[in-house]
């Protein structure tokens, strides 16, 4: 048996059903197959669905504070298993340990905020322009929620939306990324402990379907899914919006980011090196909030891209279960050949690259290790304004900040940005109305890294969605707006009057 096997069966995974099935699962740490996972037939998704609004019909009687109780004990069942959910992270995402455990946590974090969230679902009480009228909005459950993830953040994200739909009487079906299924298994198999400690929840209430971009589809074309939240690429988002549209559903969209750091005449140096590199290479340029652009005042692009390339000579790339790796392997190759692609634009469009190449291919052959790359451009050309799911962080200057500020808005993408500076008034500006339009907007700290107390999500083609922590859980909910007559009169409405009135 191996590492992988007994990881999955320590996290109550069945692991019998994992390898004769038609999905093969790789490991971006070696390129070695790891599984071949079963896939669910469209009668089985079709099933999935029914009984997902089934269970939703009884599970939205379930007192809030109740359904919260299931939530905080699967917070539970990840904190017994952070070690070992984080490796399998690990493996099968090709984050370093840091990070595989990371992502655990915040599946943790956002169970213990959705647990307090189950006790504060609350409405408004309205003054009524009526006499003896009171008028107040209530929030009820939505219904069944499908839950599209991507292979970067292949736990987390489900968490975000799960606990939150739990907490507020949905049902929901998860549909992870064919190249991290086993994430999946597992984080499911936790979730069927702590529903086993929960004792009397509906059957099917969370359900997890294995397969490609058919099963996807069948969440988004089905009436009874009212609400479909899927991160992935815009190209993605394109498909998905206007289709859950086109039945009146409901979706929120987490798509790409190209987000860029300003860094001032007046910034924190070592504060911005520290900030952007994090942002630059963590999960080898794989997040939705990797810093892609930084847009650095002409009186210091020089020493600071001297001191970024001095930061990412010491960067340790390897396998990211090491201890001190800090760049762990590209997914697959295709993200490899997309990287080499832009590199190749860059060049074309007059940029000087520094790094890009692929490293470690004796010991890996398989496998799509690179140096993380940094690209000084003489403008936002076209290569720079397109989203590149890799560790490339492309350099521009500036003279004024309303020149910086401009580059910063100028991409199809909005969902991260940050600015490095002791000026008050720019920091100030950034924030303004008139400033960032990214949904995350920072001041001294880098786009990685958001918190789940806050709503998180973009604009533009970002998609617009918010999830985890504000008010995001009003998305997962429908509204009702009551009006209490308690008088002995019944004002119409305009002034109209009938017979005797």
């Amino acid at each position: 048996m191996n590492p992988t096997q007994e990881l999955l069966i320590s996290l109550g995974v069945n692991i019998s059903s994992l390898q004769e099935g038609s999905l093969p699962v790789y490991s971006p740490i070696d390129g070695a197959s790891i599984a071949n996972v079963t896939e669910q037939s469209s009668a089985a998704v079709s099933t999935a669905i029914d009984h997902a609004h089934a269970a939703y019909t009884q599970w939205r009687q379930v007192p809030a504070a109740r359904r919260g109780e299931l939530v905080r004990l699967l917070g539970e069942e990840l904190r017994a298993n952070k070690e070992a959910l984080g490796k399998l992270v690990s493996i099968e995402a090709g984050k370093i340990i840091a990070e595989g455990q990371g992502e655990v946590q915040e599946m943790i974090d956002i169970c213990d905020f959705a647990v307090g969230l189950s006790r504060q679902l609350y409405g408004l009480t309205i003054a009524s322009e009526r006499p003896g009228h009171r008028m107040m909005e209530t929030w009820h459950p939505l219904g069944v929620v499908g839950v599209i993830t991507a292979f970067n953040f292949p736990v987390a994200v489900w968490s975000w939306n799960t606990a939150l739909a739990l907490v507020c009487g949905n049902a929901v079906i998860w549909k992870p990324s064919e190249k991290t299924p086993l994430t999946a298994l597992a984080t499911h198999a936790l979730l069927e402990r702590a529903l086993q400690k929960f004792g009397n929840a509906p059957a099917h209430l969370s359900q997890l379907v294995i397969g490609q971009r058919e099963a996807g589809e069948m969440l988004v074309n089905n009436p009874k899914v009212a609400l479909v939240s899927a991160t992935g690429s815009t190209r993605m988002g394109r498909e998905v919006g206007p289709k859950v549209a086109a039945r009146f559903g409901r979706s929120i969209l987490e798509l790409g980011g190209n987000n860029a750091i300003i860094v001032s005449e007046t910034a924190d140096l070592n504060m911005a090196v520290r900030g952007i590199v994090f942002g630059a290479v963590g999960t080898a340029g794989q997040r939705c909030t990797t810093t892609r652009r930084l847009i650095v005042h002409s009186s210091i692009v020089s020493e600071l891209t001297e001191r970024l390339k001095k930061a990412y000579r010491t960067l340790p790339i390897g396998n990211p279960l090491a201890e001190g790796t800090l760049v762990g392997p590209l997914i697959d190759k295709a993200a490899f050949d997309a990287m080499q692609s832009a590199l190749q634009k860059a060049t074309g469009q007059n940029g000087t690259v520094t790094g890009g190449k692929r490293v470690l291919q004796e010991q890996f052959p398989n496998a799509y290790y690179v140096e993380p790359a940094i690209v000084e451009m003489p403008a936002q050309t076209e290569v720079v304004q397109h989203e590149t799911f890799a560790p490339i962080l492309y350099i521009m200057r500036y003279d004024t900040f309303e020149e910086a500020l401009a580059l910063q808005n100028d991409v199809p993408q909005g969902l991260s940005s940050a600015i490095f500076t002791t000026n008050l008034l720019e920091a100030e500006y950034f924030m303004s109305a008139a400033g960032s339009d990214c949904g995350i907007a920072n001041v001294n700290i880098g786009t990685s890294g958001a918190e789940i107390g806050g709503a998180f999500g973009g604009e533009k083609e970002t998609g617009g969605g918010r999830e985890s922590g504000s008010d995001a859980w009003k998305g997962y909910m429908r509204r009702a707006t009551n009006t209490i007559n308690y008088s002995r009169e019944l004002p119409l409405a305009q002034g109209v009057k009938f017979g005797d009135d």
